[in-house]
């Protein structure tokens, strides 16, 4: 009976060696270069290409077994699917110099990624996209999810508004899914397939996703006119795009071998960090983290879209927990008998109003109306925006989808005059004054005490109240205005705190034209 049993072990072996084995001849291109492709590892598997052959004594001896076990930890699993090629030149030494002289900085950067790192490695698997690109928010956001550049581009994979919006990233009142986990990771994989699709390079596809895939194009379209090469190390591009892909092959390097840096990354389970979870009522962010047992600030940086502190379930359905305290949320919120789940609601201004009159209005003082909604001072709310309230018995219920999805907030500055001295021309009265100033006639009658019907002298002097343009930036073309004061069309304008031109549109870094 062993010695049968040995014989179907013996039997099976050479089977599956034999399925293992290449084809013929006339598929050996094909398994080559499915083996060029395959993630590096101590043995590559080799799937057939073609119809089975039978097996031979000679191909069951060539045959080697590929490991089953799954990988100790998340690096090794990343390690075993870095499929991009290697970049290997002076700017890839000096990173890795860089980041191995700063240990700490590497410490820091990677024990925050192990939140985030197996779900993104478990998208890239799923796509067949190299695991290179987990790596990918170290040298865009340090991994960290509310990380802002200059160029108002968001979250670990910094997407610009606009991007974000082309992606279905919303961005509203309540939440930014430019800095949402789950969000951000599919729109950022979804970008990045797309321009591997159009470079057919994975460095030309990093190069686009900073630089944008315009100007990338045009650099290859340029040296394909000069008959160059048209590779990542050959078409010109800004000094931060050429730096980028070796930031990434540094880390990568640091990754593949810590060891050679002396470089120590904390241990990160081959293991979901996190699970979804959904959600039905509105619900304090503060009383959701009690819920589930978990720090403040640990909930926040799972779940960093959000942007006040309520959970709109109409708008956010689900919200991400450590994986053990999933069920003790659960658990938790089932027995919750203590009353309302969510203290805050949204209120909509009815009119263009001030902070001072919405803040009566809903119940609140006026600074933490400001503070709750990130008002700064000296602004108007403008009528239909969204603001978030206490929650009272006259606004008993969860808020509505098409608040929770569009709400939006919309200032405009309020209106600040100075008393203006002006000179009447000939045969002007109170209404040609008034038109001349965009303002009323009523007005300019008061502040003068004359009638409406009033004509004025050549020459004679005048009270009117202009609006007076906030300051501009220190440094602008508007700030260098003429101390003494500026002609504002026959009313001179005396400068003062308030007497600076409206400031000039900040201009983005090229940097960043995603």
């Amino acid at each position: 009976m062993k010695l049968l049993i040995a014989s179907w072990l013996a039997a099976g072996a050479l089977l599956l060696t034999g399925c293992a084995a290449p084809n013929a001849p006339a598929t050996a291109d094909a398994a080559a270069k499915l083996a060029a492709a395959a993630p590096s590892s101590a043995h590559k598997p080799v799937y057939p290409t073609g119809a089975l052959q039978p097996i031979t004594a000679g191909s069951a001896q060539r045959g080697a077994v590929a490991p089953l076990a799954p990988p100790a930890d998340l690096w090794e699993r990343i390690r075993r699917g870095f499929a991009m090629p290697d970049l290997d030149n002076d700017l890839v030494h000096d990173r890795e110099q860089w980041y191995a002289t700063r240990p700490d900085y590497i410490q820091r950067m990677t024990e925050r990624s192990s939140k985030y790192l197996f779900h993104i490695v478990e998208e890239l698997e799923r796509r067949g996209m190299p695991t290179e690109l987990a790596l990918l928010p170290y040298i865009e956001s340090a991994f960290n999810p509310q990380a802002v550049s200059s160029a108002k581009a968001a979250g670990m994979w910094q997407f610009m508004p606009a991007t974000g919006t082309d992606y279905q990233l919303k961005q509203n009142m309540f939440r930014d899914d430019r800095r949402d986990v789950l969000a951000s990771t599919r729109a950022a994989l979804d970008y990045l397939q797309r321009l591997y699709g159009m470079f057919g390079d994975w460095q030309l596809a990093l190069a686009a996703y900073n630089w944008g895939e315009g100007s990338v194009g045009r650099a290859i379209a340029k040296n394909q006119k000069l008959g160059l090469p048209t590779g990542y190390e050959d078409i010109t591009m800004p000094a931060e795009t050429r730096l980028y892909v070796p930031k990434l092959q540094a880390v990568k390097n640091i990754v593949a071998h810590p060891e050679a840096f002396n470089a120590e990354l904390p241990v990160i389970e081959n293991h979901p960090y996190f699970q979804q979870v959904e959600i039905t009522r509105d619900i304090d962010v503060a009383l959701a983290a009690k819920l589930a047992d978990v720090k403040l600030d640990d909930f926040r940086a799972l779940n960093p879209s959000m942007r006040h502190p309520v959970i709109l379930a109409a708008g956010t359905t689900s919200i991400l927990l450590p994986w053990d305290n999933a069920s003790v949320f659960r658990r938790n919120l089932d027995a919750y008998q203590d009353g309302q789940y969510a203290s805050w609601t949204a209120w909509t201004a009815p009119s263009t109003m001030s902070v001072t009159a919405a803040a009566a209005k809903v119940g609140m003082s006026e600074q933490d109306l400001r503070s709750v909604n990130g008002i700064p001072p000296r602004m108007l709310i403008k009528g239909g925006s969204t603001l978030v309230v206490p929650r009272t018995a006259n606004m008993p219920d969860d808020v509505d989808a098409s608040v929770a999805e569009s709400g939006r907030l919309a200032l405009a500055p309020e209106i600040v005059t100075k008393r203006t001295v002006v000179k009447a021309g000939r045969r002007d009265d109170v209404a040609s004054v008034a038109r001349r100033y965009s303002v009323a006639s009523s007005d300019v009658a008061n502040w003068n005490s004359v009638s409406p019907s009033t004509t004025f002298k050549a020459g004679q002097q005048l009270i009117v109240y202009l609006p007076v343009r906030p300051h501009a930036p220190s440094g602008s073309p508007a700030s260098r205005s003429p101390a003494k004061g500026h002609v504002v069309g026959k009313a001179v304008v005396k400068s003062g705190p308030h007497a600076a031109a409206a400031p000039s549109k900040a201009r983005a870094p090229a940097k960043r034209k995603r």
